[in-house]
């Protein structure tokens, strides 16, 4: 799994599982989420949105099972 750097305002990267269908997205803040039952077409949807943040508060937030994983420092 490789993490892509993203430009935005609320994450700094991403990561996609396929085989688990897992969606992982670190926020700025430090805080790295997985989503789970996340599908190919939806991780495409979200990498071509134009605003990476109102796509995650309307597709993301609150409409997939999710987990923390960490809370990482940002440099």
């Amino acid at each position: 799994m490789t993490w892509l750097p993203l430009e935005s305002k609320m994450f700094l990267s991403v990561a996609y599982d396929a085989d688990k269908r897992t969606l992982y997205l670190r926020f700025r803040s430090g805080d790295v989420y997985r989503y789970f039952h996340f599908s190919p077409d939806e991780y495409q949807h979200f990498l071509r949105a134009e605003s990476k943040g109102r796509y995650f508060l309307s597709n993301i937030r609150n409409c997939f099972r999710y987990e923390r994983l960490a809370k990482l420092r940002v440099a």
